[in-house]
This record gives structure tokens, C-alpha cells and sequence, in this order.
């Protein structure tokens, strides 16, 4: 790392030995905000475009005589068909199920949810497609009084699966606040999430890349250079960490001292892989946490 005299002064390191100690020693715990849980916004929406269907299906609740509701059902309101896959938590519209293994061959059977027009072979596997998947003994054995209401909860489910990217989201729009704020003292412009082509547009300015998809997350241009800046959060522990230290080396080479790059990095989930970061920080100028953010190191570097 290039040491500066700022460390002493902000974080009272006197080598980089001691520098790196503060960086693991000051790691923040985690940067999930309220709208990492649920995006309810979206599972509301998601709900609102199938809630006519749905509220068609709640009229076989608890029918004693479900298969042939069912059939009369979807021969009159073939469209509700196409939302059964949401029923079971899925968002695609064919399947090939495996029905049969036990005898050394494997049998498949196929279901297409977008037929418009079903015939009453259709919808025969359709009410198969029920059957077997436990929709059937959801709807018609007082499980539920509301698909609509189930919905709600299936797709609150689903939405889990976004928080990773909510996390990064966070961290980005952390970083965005100390970099907008000094960029507005400074009057300096940055860009987020720019590619080669944008910078080249916006600054006129040929920054290479390590890869054909590499977006800087942020890139300030100041009165006497371009400095780039890459964003992440890691709460947890895993291979990831190691390979983006290694990213982020390698995209230092790839830069090769022609533009000042910061990596903006944080998260317990060092702890358990510090030495590639480790590594990283001595081969980089620039590794900054937001401890370091808070104690105004941007105002020292950029």
C-alpha cells in the first residue's frame, strides 16, 4: 500500500503493519438496512398482476368435488392455467417432470402453462399436475382461506433471494454519500457504474478494463486525475472473498498506475479470509473501509 501521512494523523498508524490492523480490528458487523428484508413494493406488484386468476382459483377452496370444479374451471377461464407454477414457487412456464426411475429408464412427462386454448387432455394433466404437486390438498382441504393471501407469502419468499444484491446495493449507496459529498465540495463530477465507453464520452478519457463487462461503480473526475472506485460488502466468509482480492490486484496491474484506484471494502467476512486481503493491500495503493470512510480519508485522497 502507498502509506500517507493522513493514517497517523486519522487512525494514529504509524506503518503499514498497523494500518491493516485497523482495517480487520474496525470491520463493521453489517450493512443491511430496513429494505434488505422484503422489497414489498415488488411482491405486491407481482401479486397485483395475477390477483384476478388467483381470486378465480379461491373459488375452489374447499370444494368437496374438486377434480371436476377444477375442470369446469379452466374450461371456462383457460387463462388461470398459466399462474398454477406460482402456485408450487416457480416462475417457469414448462416443465419436464421425472415420473418414473425405479425401473432402470427414466420417464418423463411434460407440461406447457402457456397453451391458450387447452383441450380436455390438457386440462386432464393439468388436474394431474395438481394432484401430485400438493396443490390440490392446499386448495380444497382448509389449508388456506386466500391464494391471493398465499401468494403474498410466496412471493415474500422469493424476494429473499435478492437480498445479496440489495447488500451490495447498500453498500454502494453508502459509498455514494461520501463520494457525492466531497465531489460537491470540490466540485469534482463523478459517474456510477460506468463502463470504458461512458468515461470516454463523459471525460474523454480511454480507461482500460479487465473484462468486456467491467462498470467502474464509481469514477471522479477531479481537477488533476480520473480516480476509480470499486465497491463491495462481505458479511460472510467464502471463496468469493478470495477470488475478488484477487480481482481487484489484477485490476490494479490492468490500470498500471495511470489512474488512481480505490477499492472500498468492509464486512466481518475478512476476518476469516485476511490473508488474500492482506495481499491485496500490499500490492494496492488504496484499500478503504467505512471506519476510514468516516474519518474523512476521501477528503486525503481525492
Amino acid at each position: 500500500m502507498k502509506y500517507l501521512k493522513c493514517y497517523q494523523d486519522l487512525f494514529d498508524c504509524s506503518c503499514e503493519d498497523e494500518v491493516f490492523k485497523c482495517i480487520l480490528d474496525k470491520l463493521k458487523p453489517s450493512n443491511n438496512m430496513w429494505s434488505y428484508f422484503v422489497n414489498w413494493d415488488k411482491v405486491y406488484e407481482n401479486v397485483r398482476k395475477i390477483e384476478i386468476n388467483l381470486n378465480l382459483l379461491n373459488y375452489l377452496i374447499g370444494k368437496e368435488n374438486f377434480d371436476e370444479e377444477f375442470k369446469a374451471l379452466i374450461k371456462e377461464h383457460p387463462q388461470v392455467i398459466k399462474i398454477l407454477p406460482a402456485l408450487v414457487v416457480s416462475r417457469e412456464k414448462k416443465f419436464n417432470i421425472l415420473i418414473d426411475y425405479k425401473n432402470k429408464k427414466l420417464t418423463y412427462e411434460n407440461y406447457d402453462f402457456s397453451i391458450k386454448n387447452p383441450t380436455a387432455k390438457d386440462i386432464e394433466k393439468y388436474l394431474h399436475f395438481v394432484k401430485e404437486s400438493g396443490l390440490k390438498n392446499l386448495i380444497c382441504c382448509g389449508k388456506i382461506k386466500s391464494l391471493v393471501d398465499y401468494m403474498i407469502g410466496v412471493e415474500a419468499g422469493l424476494d429473499s433471494n435478492g437480498r445479496k444484491n440489495r447488500g451490495g446495493h447498500s453498500m454502494e449507496a453508502i459509498a455514494e454519500v461520501f463520494i457525492k459529498d466531497i465531489c460537491n465540495k470540490k466540485g469534482y463530477k463523478y459517474l456510477k457504474e460506468a463502463n470504458a465507453e461512458r468515461i470516454k464520452k463523459e471525460f474523454g478519457i480511454e480507461v482500460p478494463v479487465d473484462k468486456s463487462s467491467r462498470r467502474y461503480d464509481y469514477v471522479v473526475q477531479t481537477s488533476k486525475e480520473l480516480v476509480i472506485f470499486e465497491v463491495n460488502f462481505y458479511g460472510g466468509g467464502g471463496s468469493k472473498l478470495k477470488s475478488t482480492a484477487g480481482e481487484y490486484r489484477n485490476l490494479y496491474d490492468v490500470l498500471d498506475n495511470k489512474f488512481k484506484f480505490i477499492w472500498i471494502t468492509d464486512g466481518i467476512g475478512w476476518h476469516s479470509t485476511s490473508r488474500p486481503l492482506r495481499e491485496t493491500f500490499d500490492h494496492n495503493d488504496y484499500i478503504v473501509t467505512l471506519n476510514m470512510l468516516e474519518k474523512g480519508i476521501l477528503e486525503q485522497l481525492l
